[in-house]
C-alpha cells in the first residue's frame, strides 16, 4: 500500500493555511464533481481523491497526525505493534499487508487513510460513514410524468420517496442517510436511486418533447378533419387541414413531457401523420379513375 501525499493531491505547499486548503479543495472539487464530468472516467476517483485529502489536511487534528507520522506510517505500525506486545493486546490493529490503494472500502477512502486513522494503529478509534448503497426504481413513462410516492424496501428497511414529475431514465437522486449503518458512532451512508423509465407503446421520450404517429385516410388529409391523438393525460382530437401531406407533423404545444422541477411547465408533442389507404369498391375505384383523367386533362 503506497503513502499518499495529499499535499500534493490539493496542488499546495505543506506550509499551507486552513484558508489556502479550503480555496483549493473547493476550486478542485468544482472541476473533478462526477456530475459536471460525466465523460470523464477519472473524475470520480479524482475527486475521490480530493475528498479525502481535504478530509485530513482541513482537520487540524488529523493534519497534525498525518504530518506526524505520514511517511513514516510503517514505523508508526511498528510502534504501535511493540504497544501491544506490552499488554495492549485488546486494541484491534490493521495489518499493512496490501499495496495500492483503493476508493471502495466501507469508508469511502483510501485504504492509506483507513490505516493512518482507523482502529488500532494508534490506540484510538476513528469514526467511519456508512457505505452508500444503489437501488434501482422502474417506472411507466406516465408514472414519471407525474410527482407521486413511491415505498420500496431497501435491506429490510422501508423507503418513501417523492418522485418529481419529469424524471428522465437513468437519472439518480441521493437521500442523505438512508445508506448503510457508520461504524463507532460514524454517520449513516446515502442512499441513490437510478430511474428506469419503460418504453411506452404510444409515445416517445427525447428530452421534454413526446412523439407519437397517428394514422389518418386519404380523405382526412385532402379535405380535413379530426383525428385521436393519445396523450399523457387521455386521447384528445386534433383537427387537421385541407390538402395535408403524409407524413407532416402536427406540434401540439405544451402536452408533451413535464419539465423536471419546473412545475407547470411542459414540452410539446409531435404527432407524425401517416396516410392508411382505403380498400376501395369498384364504384369508389371508377371515380378515383375519372379524377386522375381529369387532372391529366387540366395538366
Amino acid at each position: 500500500m503506497a503513502f499518499i501525499d495529499y499535499y500534493k493531491v490539493l496542488g499546495i505547499e505543506k506550509n499551507a493555511t486552513q484558508e489556502d486548503i479550503r480555496k483549493a479543495y473547493r476550486r478542485l472539487a468544482k472541476k473533478y464533481h462526477p456530475d459536471l464530468n460525466r465523460d470523464n472516467p477519472n473524475a470520480k476517483e479524482r475527486f475521490q481523491e480530493i475528498n479525502e485529502a481535504n478530509e485530513v489536511l482541513g482537520d487540524p487534528e488529523k493534519r497534525k497526525k498525518y504530518d506526524d507520522y505520514g511517511e513514516n506510517w510503517r514505523q508508526a505500525e511498528e510502534f504501535g505493534a511493540k504497544h501491544r506486545q506490552y499488554g495492549n493486546s485488546a486494541q484491534e490493529s490493521y495489518g499493512f499487508g496490501s499495496f495500492g490503494h483503493t476508493y471502495e472500502n466501507a469508508s469511502g477512502f483510501s485504504d492509506f487513510f483507513d490505516q493512518l486513522f482507523g482502529k488500532g494503529t494508534f490506540g484510538n478509534s476513528y469514526k467511519r460513514r456508512g457505505d452508500d448503497l444503489q437501488a434501482t426504481l422502474t417506472l411507466t413513462l406516465r408514472e414519471a410524468s407525474a410527482t407521486h410516492r413511491q415505498t420500496f424496501d431497501i435491506n429490510g428497511e422501508k423507503i418513501r420517496v417523492t418522485i418529481p414529475a419529469g424524471i428522465a431514465d437513468g437519472q439518480k437522486i441521493r437521500i442523505r442517510g438512508r445508506g448503510a449503518e457508520g461504524t463507532e458512532d460514524g454517520p449513516k451512508g446515502d442512499l441513490y436511486i437510478t430511474f428506469r423509465i419503460e418504453p411506452d407503446p404510444q409515445l416517445t421520450r427525447k428530452g421534454d418533447d413526446l412523439f407519437t404517429t397517428v394514422t389518418a385516410d386519404i380523405y382526412t388529409l385532402v379535405l380535413g378533419g379530426e383525428i385521436v391523438v393519445p396523450t399523457l393525460s387521455g386521447s384528445i382530437r386534433v383537427r387537421v387541414k385541407p390538402g395535408t401531406q403524409p407524413d407532416s407533423k402536427l406540434r401540439i404545444k405544451g402536452k408533451g413531457f413535464p419539465v423536471y422541477r419546473h412545475e407547470g411547465e411542459s414540452g410539446d408533442l409531435i404527432v407524425t401523420l401517416r396516410l392508411q389507404l382505403p380498400q376501395l369498391n369498384e364504384k369508389q375505384k371508377t371515380l378515383l379513375k375519372e379524377m386522375k383523367d381529369a387532372a391529366s386533362n387540366q395538366a
